[in-house]
């Protein structure tokens, strides 16, 4: 027996989509989560409906790490097309649990690794009589053949059988058949050979909740105020808007006479929603859609009129893997720069980078006092990754603080003023004052234009005018710098720094241990916002190399960094990039920098 990886290895399921094996995968992963082990789901699957290949991996690592593995170490081959390939990336030492039809010839059979061949079509077609069923049911055979193989007990499947199908209580008993079925095969045909298996821990899960960030950023919406949701469905930001209406259904209901206190407007397309949400706005509601990049061109004519007409509204960009329709179903972080000066003009926008499912709903709570604080649109940047994926996380904390309706003007503040201009510069921080449609006062109402226009809103083409509006705008941004959430820094005063934002935070934190353990320790800094603050800059200074890392190809915030930064400062920035379309893991961060490093002078 080899020497055993306890709470230590990458699960690889091979299935093709539309077959059920969703459902399968996450009862196998909550099951492990049950024993207090973290884990760290990752579905990579087609854009297509049903057919094409899809994987699905679920990362045991008792050290909690979040981000994707590189290495494959257990294999459930259940693709016949895919059966050549997916062998191949099992790792010496491994095992491949797969359908014994399957050939193991001179391209599949490997002395380096276990197989355990299973006779997983047969036994569907022996115990369920129901074709359409049954290849869903298959699937959650090989959760009770590899929880077997690995150390997981019948009642902690069960009760992550329980969970999943928590909303189809009848279900429950068909699929633990179907578990049961491949934990007997198991114990009366595959003797344990390999190294892999599971352990109860404590402490490691304790206080956690799984839940996938598109879901946390919807309760914060409901949290932060929203009352409006304008939007077209679209891959990988659709769930945000449907968790919405769900969480509506139920807080948004006036409890004594039922009246819901919402609007949800699916629109002809994210033209249409984006005009809706800053209509919303203007009338005084919070309101939001969510979108992904395709849908965000669309946008940006409205967004560079939120900017200039200065209209609060939140846009939430669950991005995919660009250009164009690009990989649907793949993450990316391919919007940054486009999202930062989404328009056709001199823009710059607030943006947000959550990194995590609780920043996820932070974030979402945050953005509408932000939009309101500063009249303008915010963005709010997740990924696929974040969005689809279940996370762990520490549960969500009920917000303490009011809402932040920023500079509105009522009647009474109004009966005080001689005058105002509804884009007139008070304070210095370059925020104008705003009043409500139907405030009760006489100079209440007000003109909101996207053309040029004065401090008082009227229509005006006078050069001066133009620009001093422009630098006004300038001075707001430069507002919000103090304004949004401010960089988290790991800083011992090491020579070499890293930058991330985002999911690519979890590879970064993994790659300093890799690192670490090379001999070779790197300062962090997470970006959570854009405009960048101040403390990047100075990060920056008191380090010699700094490696700003992200998943896309160009680089995006490390050409903001360029662009904004003191120029004596951008010969320390150097880029790694990640963009092929899967998750960054932690090699993706610690190869690049360490064959920078020690590249001959």
């Amino acid at each position: 027996m080899p020497h055993a990886r306890v709470n230590d290895f990458t699960i690889r399921v091979a299935t093709v989509n539309g077959s059920g094996s969703q459902s399968s995968n996450l009862v196998l992963s909550n099951a492990i989560y049950r024993l207090g082990i973290p884990v760290a789901p990752k579905n990579v699957f087609p854009s297509n409906i049903e057919g094409l290949p899809t994987w699905f991996d679920v990362r045991v690592t008792a050290k909690g790490y979040q981000c994707r593995a590189r290495d494959v170490d257990v294999l459930v081959a259940l693709n016949a097309a895919t059966w050549r390939e997916d062998v191949a990336t099992v790792r010496p030492g491994g095992i491949v649990v797969h359908e014994s039809a399957y050939p193991l010839d001179a391209q599949t059979h490997r002395d380096d690794v276990t197989y355990f061949a299973v006779p997983f079509a047969e036994m569907g077609k022996k115990h369920f009589a129901n074709g359409d069923l049954r290849k869903y049911l298959v699937n959650m055979i090989y959760v009770g053949v590899l929880g077997e193989l690995v150390g997981l007990d019948d009642a902690t499947i069960e009760a992550a059988v329980n969970t999943q199908f928590r909303s189809k209580p009848a279900a429950v008993e068909t699929n633990m058949q179907a578990v049961r079925i491949g934990i007997e095969y198991a114990r009366e045909h595959l003797a344990k050979q390999d190294a892999f298996r599971l352990e109860p821990m404590r402490g490691k899960t304790d206080g956690t909740l799984f839940m996938d960030g598109n879901r946390a950023a919807a309760l914060g919406c409901i949290m932060g105020g929203c009352t409006v949701a304008a939007w077209y469905p679209i891959t990988p930001s659709s769930s945000l808007c449907e968790s919405f209406i769900a969480f509506a259904e139920r807080y948004r209901v006036d409890a004594k006479t039922g009246e819901k206190n919402v609007a949800v407007v699916q629109a002809e397309d994210e033209l249409a929603a984006a005009g809706m949400v800053f209509g919303a706005g203007w009338a005084g509601a919070r309101a939001m859609t969510s979108t992904s990049g395709p849908g965000l061109s669309l946008m940006a004519e409205y967004a560079g009129f939120g900017y200039y007409a200065e209209i609060p509204g939140v846009i939430f960009d669950v991005q995919r893997a660009g250009p164009s329709t690009g990989l649907p179903t793949r993450t990316m972080q391919g919007d940054v720069a486009f999202a930062y000066t989404l328009s056709h003009g001199d823009t710059k926008h607030v943006v947000l980078l959550p990194a995590t499912v609780e920043e996820a709903y932070a974030f979402a709570m945050e953005a509408f006092d932000l939009a309101e604080r500063f009249q303008t649109p915010v963005f709010v940047l997740s990924d696929l990754d974040l969005g689809m994926n279940a996370w762990m996380s520490t549960p969500l904390p009920y917000p303490e603080k009011p809402f932040d309706r920023g500079k509105v003007l009522s009647a009474e503040d109004l009966a005080k003023l001689e005058s105002w201009g509804r884009y007139r510069d008070v304070d210095g921080d370059g925020i104008p004052y705003r009043t409500l449609p139907g405030t009760n006062h006489e100079r209440a109402g007000f003109f909101t234009r996207g053309t040029g226009h004065d401090e008082q809103a009227r229509y005006s083409e006078n050069p001066q005018t133009w620009q001093h509006g422009l630098e006004r705008l300038v001075r707001k941004h430069d507002t919000a710098r103090t304004r949004v959430p401010q960089p988290v820094a790991d800083d011992a005063g090491r020579t070499v720094g890293l930058i991330a934002y985002g999911t690519t935070h979890h590879a970064v934190v993994e790659a300093r241990d890799i690192l670490h353990d090379d001999g070779f320790d790197v300062d962090y800094l997470r970006v959570r916002a854009l405009p960048l603050s101040s403390g990047v800059a100075s990060f920056i200074e008191r380090h010699d190399r700094v490696y700003v890392v992200e998943q896309n190809r160009d680089g995006q915030l490390y050409g903001i960094l360029r662009t904004e930064l003191p120029a004596n400062l951008v010969s320390r920035v150097h880029s790694i990039r990640h963009y092929n379309g899967v998750p960054i893991d932690a090699y993706a961060v610690a190869q690049p920098l360490l064959a920078a490093e020690r590249q001959p002078a």
